[in-house]
């Protein structure tokens, strides 16, 4: 019932909204004197004011739950429906209206330009409000729609695509978050993501630990709010794995001494699984280490790694090695090492460490593989490189193969049905895009939950 009675509230403001960006026609089909039309254009400048600053948003979950980002988005979806449906309408009622007036002379030729000038400005206000309302807090839009809107809304038939897109695109993200809301609500007290031991986040080579861009998007977030204690590895970008090892086993001592918990849950992305296995098998981390999670690690490395480094020339490798160096140096890295982290991914050195680092006893290892379905299923750089990985390494998430990212008692491959795929950036949410085949948010809460269930 109350949705039924949102319904027409949505249909009441669309006609009031309608009313107040046409009311220069309305004014002439009733030929209102002057005060009367005083009042009627006041009343309606208003009204078309009002509903700028606080329209009657289409969901009415707006006012129960969703944040500042989540309100506003609403707004802004809100903005652009209403900016669609009363200039349809409005279009209808100028083209009745045309039929209707005289133009016998320049005055009624003038009152309609101008009538059909403050429909356009009315729509195009709307348009407007509504779009940097999306521009200010939507994750979806991305930089290619932020870009598209910026270059192509004056442009005809082309705008009215782009902006319908824009708005499928709100739509779908602000229903994806308020689901979010509310499945986090009906299962808070479970803590389903509050396990025996805490979580420990691992980042894989050329990323760090940063305060202001979580290497994991949302993902660390999600967990949070059902219940799970997190922490970073804050190892080197670039390093061989024998010295990430070193820094990780140092950093889980220091957690495990600080806090007294014994042991910790770790996940790790990418090369921080064979730093973990390194720090595990030769530092002293696993009686440490309750269970280690590798997520599109390359146990058995990368032959177009080795490809790469036998075809690049000796200076061009020492170039990067210089101005990559250098360059971490000034966000943190004490000794950035690109080669020594390159090499070690090389499917011969990768080989050869898994012979001398035999897994723990004392630790479950388990690992989740995912695969592309082809270059289109990833944005830059890995659209690039997925041909070459596979032309050496077969199915693979744009850099790693499937074959080498298996590992431990346990493995998960996800697969999605049709062309999209899924990245070796998507199962760390790099981008926060929400893939409608595959909720990643929601598979790390199920991963989580499982290592809660298994004891751990």
């Amino acid at each position: 019932m109350t949705r039924y009675i949102h319904k027409l509230k949505i249909l009441l403001f669309t006609l009031f909204l309608a009313l107040s960006m046409n009311m220069a026609g309305i004014v002439q089909a009733v030929h209102a004197d002057g005060i009367r039309t005083t009042v009627y254009i006041l009343s309606a400048a208003l009204f078309f004011l009002y509903a700028n600053i606080a329209p009657l948003t289409l969901y009415p979950e707006n006012k129960r739950m969703g944040g500042k980002r989540l309100k506003r988005l609403d707004k802004g979806v809100s903005l652009l429906f209403y900016a669609g449906l009363t200039m349809t309408v409005s279009t209808i009622w100028l083209i009745r209206l045309a039929f209707c007036l005289s133009f016998e002379n320049m005055k009624g030729i003038l009152l309609y330009v101008l009538a059909v000038l403050l429909c356009l400005c009315g729509g195009g206000i709307l348009l407007c409000n509504g779009s940097l309302r999306l521009f200010a807090s939507s994750l979806q839009m991305g930089i290619r729609y932020r870009l598209a809107l910026l270059l192509l809304w004056w442009v005809p038939v082309v705008n009215l695509f782009l902006f319908g897109r824009l708005y499928r695109l709100a739509c779908m993200e602000y229903e994806t978050e308020l689901e979010k809301e509310e499945l986090n609500a009906v299962r808070k007290k479970s803590e389903c993501c509050h396990t025996k031991y805490p979580l420990l986040m691992v980042h894989g080579v050329f990323f760090r630990d940063v305060r202001f861009f979580n290497y994991w998007g949302r993902i660390p977030g999600e967990l949070m709010k059902n219940g799970a204690q997190i922490y970073y590895g804050n190892q080197q970008s670039a390093a061989s794995v024998a010295e990430c090892g070193q820094e990780l086993a140092g950093r889980i001592k220091q957690i495990v001494s600080e806090t007294g918990c014994g042991k910790l849950n770790v996940i790790a992305h990418s090369k921080g699984g064979l730093d973990m296995r390194y720090a595990i098998s030769r530092c002293g981390a696993a009686e440490y280490v309750a269970s280690l999670t590798t997520i599109d690690t390359p146990h058995r490395g990368c032959l177009f790694a080795d490809y790469l480094l036998q075809k690049a020339p000796e200076r061009l490798r020492l170039y990067l090695d210089g101005k990559y160096n250098a360059a971490l140096r000034r966000f943190g890295d004490d000794s950035p090492d690109f080669l020594g982290a390159v090499t070690d991914l090389t499917a011969e050195k990768c080989l050869a460490r898994n012979e001398e680092l035999p897994d723990s006893g004392q630790v479950y290892y388990q690992s989740v593989v995912a695969a592309m379905r082809g270059a289109y299923s990833a944005r830059f750089p890995l659209n690039l490189t997925y041909d070459l990985v596979k032309r050496f390494d077969g199915e693979n998430d744009g850099l790693v193969s499937i074959s080498s990212a298996l590992w431990g008692n346990v493995y998960q491959e996800l697969h999605l049905k049709g062309r999209r795929g899924i990245s070796h950036g998507d199962l760390i949410d790099l981008n926060r895009e929400n893939i409608r085949e595959f909720d990643v948010r929601e598979f790390y809460v199920n991963l989580v939950n499982d290592l809660k269930e298994k004891g751990f």
